[in-house]
């Protein structure tokens, strides 16, 4: 584990449109111009984390989610988190959790047209060999996905993840 901080300075209104390396101590507050989002932390990322990043980035259109920690609270009792403008979703260099964090329908809500970059195994465990019902509404949501290897899909991929073009 590194031993590192980040400071952020800005000024009110913060107009610039991207906001790098957000992590678990940022405070909130209303950042209407910010479009690109990324959050890091050594430290996990809660639920309640999630939906204070989506009330803070009304705008937001792109979000990467670096972190390797799991999970520590299973929130089944917050809010469903809307993210209305989201276009691009990162979780590359994500745990399986956080996947789960924006798949599962009772925990998010991805509007339509979403490019989701993710690993194949993440996806695979996460959706249940892609039959999980609860994941299904997100993932019929995206339209785009970047895979090294396209020959690990099981035969239910394409009938999960309906507006994706992958040839096989």
């Amino acid at each position: 584990e590194s031993h590192y901080s980040y400071f952020h300075f800005y000024t009110f209104p913060y107009t610039l449109k991207s906001y790098d390396n957000i992590t678990n101590n940022f405070p909130g507050g209303l950042f209407d111009y910010v479009h690109t989002i990324s959050l890091h932390d050594e430290r996990p990322f809660e639920s309640d984390f999630f939906l204070r990043i989506a009330l803070s980035f009304p705008s937001m259109t792109s979000l990467t989610v670096i972190n390797q920690q799991p999970q520590k609270n299973d929130n089944q009792y917050l809010s469903i988190i809307k993210y209305p403008h989201l276009k691009v979703l990162n979780l590359i260099e994500a745990n399986d959790d956080y996947v789960e964090q924006f798949l599962v329908d009772n925990k998010c809500d991805l509007p339509n047209y979403v490019c989701l970059y993710a690993k194949i195994e993440s996806l695979t465990t996460v959706t249940h060999n892609f039959t999980r019902d609860a994941t299904r509404t997100n993932c019929s949501k995206v339209n785009y996905t970047s895979f090294d290897d396209v020959s690990s899909f099981s035969k239910d991929f394409r009938k999960y993840f309906l507006h994706v073009d992958i040839d096989m």
